[in-house]
């Protein structure tokens, strides 16, 4: 069955071009002195207007063309998720340039491989640490012609004639503009829609990252259909904080807002997403599902620390959101005696549960990137605040199914996107065909082909569809579990209830030809740390405190309690804890933060067999 899902939004075009470069421009002459976006700087919100970005963004692809960048040639830029990664992206693409992102976690032989690949000829750096990566590989990457910094700081001193500062650049685009006033435009019209704009590599899961390739007709086909599926306007404040290389965010973030003219709000750093969040009040709030866990983590240890009054009012006004969340997923009507009590447990409870989130003014929140579990999409529901989750791939140049506003379904990833179709394969896995559908891999034909077959793009998920149009995942084609007993299990169920848990930050479910199912777990260390706090248990360090038995027992309690959801067979019947704090820097974990499920079978394997040594 092939569905397609029917537009109930206006397709009008909110912004003209078909590229992003077009795009741009007009942006910046419809929009003038508006805000397009905002950064912190000493502690105080900054504002970049529509105008200013444009000048920016000139200077540096102007700066580059006189540096002798020529159409078609790809830049990659190595910095967290900062203004200058966008004014960087803008600029080369105006100039007729291919833009490739690199993780800032990435280590240098990575950075390395990906700069070959690409093969990038001038590389933006965010600061000093970024630097030395590149300066510890450049011998190897003989088509490397400039390296360009954004932040000088700690560099005043340093000399070298292959290396300048970002302000540097933009000086030398400034007196090219003067001396070739008409070079910008003509830039801007080169690239056709067709024509490669971006690299996105796969987050390498299952070996070395692939180059996506996405074109401008890709980008601009699939922004006009996220803003018919969920308009946004100028007057919108969105909050941008994932990696820029990674499809979410560059497509979801900035090429929406360029798109719709809703304002960005570049966050300081992980560590102050919440503070941020709150400050800013976003009315859309796109996120990955590990922060909408943390969110959730924060407010129920909040709700444990507080007095037994808030306790007892936070207890009655979710129950009664829940009340009202089954019934709308449902889609029964709702009592006008159920709306007053809601109205009532908003007010006592909920909508301060809301503002020290800071989404009191979203409209709805956006998840995707990695599964969540259905439960947590329904908490979110009971606060009052619609979590539309939206699934795709780098392959589909972002999201191609998305869940409609006004019919929300726990589990499933919603419809196929006004933009593209959708249907599940004789072998059951989700197909994909539009003008969406990526360009294929960079220098890999053999893997496109393996990929993009009959025009259909294979994305290695399986799934299902229901009468009503409604896909659910159940899981990656290579990652169902089959038990020595011949039961096919999908893990990410489970996993996604155990992440569900305040104390549980991820988890790898194993059992694959085995007598019966383990789990590797990592903890959520703050609400961990706390709990041994309140109970008195000794740790010196994060080892230690996976170690100490109270822990295990708490760990082994949530186990159980997912346990009780799950047949008999798809039980978890042994865990472990990973005793080693991880970030996005370590190997296990993917830039994104999703642990990698081959690399933890190879690292963790005596581990793993220790879980099958112990009956």
């Amino acid at each position: 069955m092939l569905w397609h899902a029917q537009a109930t939004a206006s397709d009008a075009i909110v912004l003209p071009g078909d590229t992003i470069a077009t795009m741009f421009e007009n942006a910046i002459q419809q929009r003038g002195d508006r805000v397009a976006l905002r950064q912190k700087d000493f502690g105080v919100w900054k504002s970049v207007s529509w105008c200013e970005l444009g000048q920016i963004s000139r200077e540096i692809g102007m700066g580059l063309a006189a540096l002798g960048f020529e159409p078609g040639e790809c830049v990659s830029i190595l910095a967290n998720t900062v203004k200058e990664w966008m004014f960087t992206d803008l600029g080369a693409l105006g100039v007729a340039g291919v833009v490739n992102g690199i993780y800032p976690t990435d280590s240098a032989s990575q950075c390395e491989y990906l700069i070959n690949d690409s093969n990038s000829v001038y590389v933006f750096v965010e600061d000093e640490e970024q630097l030395d990566k590149i300066l510890a590989i450049r011998e190897r990457a003989p088509q490397l012609r400039k390296i360009i910094v954004f932040d000088m700081e700690g560099l005043v001193r340093f000399a070298d004639p292959q290396v300048i500062s970002l302000n540097a650049l933009r000086e030398i685009g400034r007196e090219h503009i003067k001396q070739n006033p008409k070079e910008w435009a003509r830039r801007i019209n080169i690239r056709q829609p067709e024509d490669l704009a971006i690299l996105v590599y796969t987050s390498g899961t299952t070996g070395k990252p692939k180059g996506g390739m996405i074109s401008h007709r890709n980008l601009v086909h699939v922004v006009r259909g996220y803003n018919q599926m969920l308009p946004q306007d100028e007057h919108d404040e969105r909050i941008c904080f994932l990696p820029l290389c990674h499809i979410a965010e560059r497509v979801g973030g900035e090429y929406s807002s360029l798109y719709s003219g809703s304002i960005l709000n570049f966050v300081e750093n992980p560590d102050t997403i919440p503070e941020n969040v709150r400050e800013i009040a976003p009315t859309i709030f796109l996120a990955v599902p590990r922060v909408w866990e943390k969110f959730y983590s924060g407010v129920t240890i909040a709700i444990s620390e507080s007095t037994k009054l808030q306790q007892l009012a936070y207890k009655w006004a979710i129950r009664v959101g829940h009340q009202i969340a089954d019934l709308f997923v449902a889609g029964k009507p709702i009592p006008m005696s159920l709306k007053l009590k809601f109205y009532l447990g908003r007010r006592i409870a909920l909508d301060n549960v809301r503002k020290m989130m800071g989404i009191h003014r979203c409209r709805y929140l956006a998840t995707g990137a990695a599964p969540i579990s259905p439960d947590l999409i329904k908490w979110y529901l009971a606060l009052g605040v619609p979590m539309l989750e939206g699934w795709g791939q780098t392959e589909s140049s972002g999201a191609a199914s998305f869940m409609p506003v006004n019919r929300i379904l726990p589990g499933s990833i919603g419809r196929a996107g006004f933009y593209n179709d959708m249907k599940i394969s004789p072998e059951g896995e989700i197909l994909v065909r539009g003008d969406n559908v990526f360009m294929g891999y960079l220098n890999l034909p053999e893997k496109t082909a393996e990929t993009i077959k009959d025009g259909w793009l294979h994305t290695g998920d399986v799934g299902s569809v229901d009468a009503q149009g409604f896909f659910k995942i159940t899981d990656r084609m290579k990652d169902i579990i089959i038990t020595a007993g011949g039961k096919n299990i999908t893990p990410s169920e489970l996993e996604n209830q155990l992440k569900f848990s305040p104390y549980i930050t991820d988890a790898v479910v194993i059992g694959d030809k085995r007598a019966y199912l383990t789990a590797l777990i990592m903890i959520d260390q703050d609400n961990v740390e706390k709990f041994a706090q309140d109970n008195d248990v000794p740790f010196s360090n994060y080892a230690s405190l996976t170690r100490a038995a109270q822990v295990q027992e708490l760990i082994g309690s949530e186990v159980e309690r997912v346990n009780k959801q799950f047949a008999r067979v798809e039980q978890i019947k042994q865990f472990r804890l990973i005793e080693q704090q991880l970030t996005a820097e370590d190997e296990e974990l993917t830039p994104t933060m999703k642990l990698k499920r081959k690399f933890v079978h190879q690292k963790y394997a005596e581990l793993i067999e220790s879980m099958y040594r112990t009956s």
